[in-house]
């Protein structure tokens, strides 16, 4: 089996509101500057790239690249032109088999999100080759159903909690609160939002860099004081201050996870040298793909730290992606984060597209596909809707 092409779409979702509050709210680094509005894009949207890689024998593999450039510094059009004129070409007259060949000859600095299109599309192809789901190429199936985390953005205490509220309708059981502005005010946030959601549910915090190593440190007392269940604390300080992020994990009870500082397995093992981060949070965008992801997983656990599979939104193929991700990997803890399904829903063809859609199960979980590849459908007539022209 060769490959005879890689093609790519890019596609534009329209949104109701951007997915980040910006303005006094959330992480204060990105006040007032740091929006995804502009002239060029007036209106919300989020954007993907979908990959198709052909072969000789008819198989076709289907991924996707997330684009963004507030948080990966990478814009479909510079996602695209990578994979078109770059990475793609790269991978003509191959075995798609070849993995680990293949994948490490687009190995360039950054560029994350283009390899994971890339790296989706293969797993897909090789998992449909192969008559057999994606996860039994990633180590077989620890977990069928994967339990379900929500993004919540920050806002007014009582606008947090009533978004829990309304998400929990939905069988969400698990949310993470996006601050990073003023201890003490984002403290507010986190207990009127365990007083609505109760003791039973999980609350991660993420500062998305936003805090001083100060300021960390007193969030964090102020909420273990007051008693309210934080699972942990994402990213508190700068990605770059991997000593800061020490700082505040010896200084305080609270779990503390990298997210920023936590691309690729480099980044991780210098994490782990420095006793950075208790928890490793692994999107598949920044790592580049399930095969680096899987690498990274396997560092963390031999340092012996947990993984949580974040959100960094997607199609449907990553949402699969994301779920064969955790169905194979015993260091991914508690719920994994999907707030794209509230977001924007998914074009992906029946049956997967109830599948991966709210309301959830009863224990707040979807289930892992189990058909060949990705085991997911995009729908054709919803992915015209959605194609820039």
């Amino acid at each position: 089996m060769k490959v005879t092409a890689v093609r790519t779409t890019p596609i534009r979702v329209p949104i109701a509101v951007a997915p980040y509050s910006t303005e006094g709210a959330g992480t204060k680094r990105e006040w007032y500057r740091l929006g995804r509005i502009t002239a060029e894009r007036p209106e919300p949207a989020v954007e993907y790239v979908i990959v198709t890689i052909e072969t000789d024998e008819g198989v076709v593999g289907v991924g996707e690249s997330v684009t963004d450039i507030g948080f990966f510094g990478e814009p479909i059009e510079q996602v695209r032109s990578l994979i078109e004129f770059h990475f793609g070409p790269r991978l003509l007259g191959a075995d798609p088999f070849d993995r680990e060949k293949l994948l490490h000859s687009i190995e360039f600095r950054g560029n994350s999100c283009a390899k994971a299109g890339i790296d989706l599309a293969l797993h897909d192809l090789i998992g449909k080759a192969l008559g057999i789901p994606v996860y039994k190429l990633l180590g077989g199936q620890v977990r069928s159903r994967v339990p379900v985390s929500i993004e919540v953005a920050g806002g007014p205490p009582d606008a947090m909690a009533e978004s829990c509220l309304a998400s929990m309708k939905q069988g969400v059981r698990a949310f993470k609160a996006k601050i990073g502005g003023i201890p003490d005010d984002d403290v507010e946030r986190i207990a009127a939002m365990r007083a609505a959601v109760g003791p039973g549910v999980s609350i991660r915090t993420d500062a998305n860099q936003g805090y001083s190593v100060k300021e960390a440190i007193r969030f964090c007392r102020l909420a273990e004081s007051r008693g309210l269940g934080v699972d942990l604390l994402e990213q508190p300080v700068a990605a770059w201050d991997i000593a800061g992020m020490a700082h505040v994990r010896a200084s305080v009870d609270t779990l503390i996870e990298a997210d920023e500082a936590a691309y690729s397995v480099h980044d991780v093992m210098n994490i782990i040298r420095q006793s950075a981060a208790d928890v490793i949070n692994i999107k598949i965008g920044k790592a580049g793909g399930l095969y680096a992801a899987k690498k990274i997983a396997a560092l963390a656990e031999a340092a012996g730290l947990k993984c949580v599979l974040g959100t960094a939104f997607g199609l449907g193929p990553e949402v699969a992606a994301k779920l064969h991700l955790a169905a194979s990997t015993v260091g991914v803890t508690d719920a994994v984060e999907f707030t794209e399904i509230l977001l924007h829903g998914n074009p992906l063809a029946s049956p997967g597209h109830e599948a991966l859609s709210v309301p959830l199960d009863a224990d707040g979980c979807l289930p892992v596909p189990v058909g060949p590849g990705l085991g997911v459908e995009l729908d054709p007539a919803r992915i015209d809707e959605l194609t820039i022209r």
